[in-house]
């Protein structure tokens, strides 16, 4: 073969991989990465916001590549992920609305099929704080005294669809408790109204609520997770409270988009679950409000069928729509 031919076949074969990178075709595994990957997750400043750059910091050095966060709207980010290119080179970092959503709204842009869970990265868990005038020391005492009461107890929901509504919803389900629902646009000022006494229950995130608890000023009877939660040693769970069964925590993940090819989501569980597993990983999780769950692919894909079946049917039957 002379030298012009093969310098010829060489360009061809050039030309063929560059169209197929562009039409969206997937690269082989052995090569990946190659290029940038990058976590597209919540706006600036959420916690999954904060746990991507910490994976993407953490993971890069291994993967040999750069790895960068994309801050999108909720709904844009992950309509942007469900449609991206299956090739490892966009994931997406984010929580229960992926799998919730299609219950409170008549359309999504996704389908949960339309991802391939990675790891379970977060859980955060809801406090059931009340306060202190209230004169309740377990969730025993607020059963028996919203009992006595019917109706005569504000709790306050945080904003619509939110994990402290979510909660709060669920708590109602399977107590069969009458309350008042009070309506706020999030935590910060449900937890001000209880302070004042204009409500006598909310359930805030961990990270909103923790800090009047440990300051003493609001006091939190249970952990809304279904263990023992290590960011609040010494307060029970709900379930163990007189609640068999309840759990309601806001689940954060990392996904592929469907299709991706297994060795290349294997490769990549396996850097970002070697991150969280470290103890410095852990604790600056920690310091946001955040479990660390380095979980597998497949108890990811549990999670995240359990979470349907449960609040699927506590949303439909709340009534609760999002915007």
């Amino acid at each position: 073969m002379s030298s012009r031919i093969a310098a010829w076949l060489w360009l061809v074969a050039l030309m063929m991989a560059a169209a197929s990178t562009a039409y969206g075709q997937t690269p082989s595994a052995g090569s990946y990465p190659n290029k940038t990957i990058r976590i597209v997750t919540s706006e600036p400043g959420g916690v999954s916001d904060v746990a991507s750059r910490l994976i993407a910091q953490g993971i890069s050095p291994k993967m040999g590549q750069p790895v960068v966060v994309d801050n999108r709207p909720a709904i844009v980010a992950i309509e942007l992920a469900a449609k991206a290119t299956p090739d490892g080179y966009t994931l997406l970092h984010y929580g229960s609305t992926i799998w919730l959503l299609q219950y409170m709204r008549d359309y999504v842009p996704w389908n949960i099929k339309d991802f391939a869970p990675v790891t379970w990265t977060t859980l955060t868990p809801n406090l059931v704080v009340v306060n202190p005038s209230l004169g309740v020391g377990s969730i025993k005492e607020l059963l028996a005294l919203a009992n006595a009461r019917p109706g005569e107890l504000n709790c306050a929901m945080g904003s619509r669809a939110s994990s402290s509504h979510l909660a709060a919803e669920l708590f109602i389900h399977m107590t069969g408790i009458k309350v008042a629902p009070i309506a706020y646009k999030g935590n910060v000022p449900g937890l001000t109204a209880l302070m004042s006494g204009e409500v006598q229950l909310i359930f805030p995130t961990a990270s909103s609520g923790g800090p009047f608890v440990k300051s003493g000023k609001l006091k939190a009877l249970a952990v809304t997770s279904a263990k023992p939660s290590v960011l609040f040693p010494g307060i029970p769970t709900v379930a163990e409270s007189g609640v068999p069964g309840f759990e309601s925590v806001s689940v954060v993940g990392v996904l592929a988009p469907a299709k991706t090819p297994a060795a290349i989501i294997r490769r990549l569980h396996h850097e970002i679950v070697t991150y969280l597993d470290q103890p410095e990983a852990k604790q600056k999780l920690s310091n946001t409000g955040s479990e660390v769950v380095a979980s597998s692919p497949e108890r990811f894909a549990a999670v995240i069928t359990a979470e349907r079946a449960r609040m699927g049917k506590v949303i439909t039957a709340a009534g609760i729509r999002a915007d």
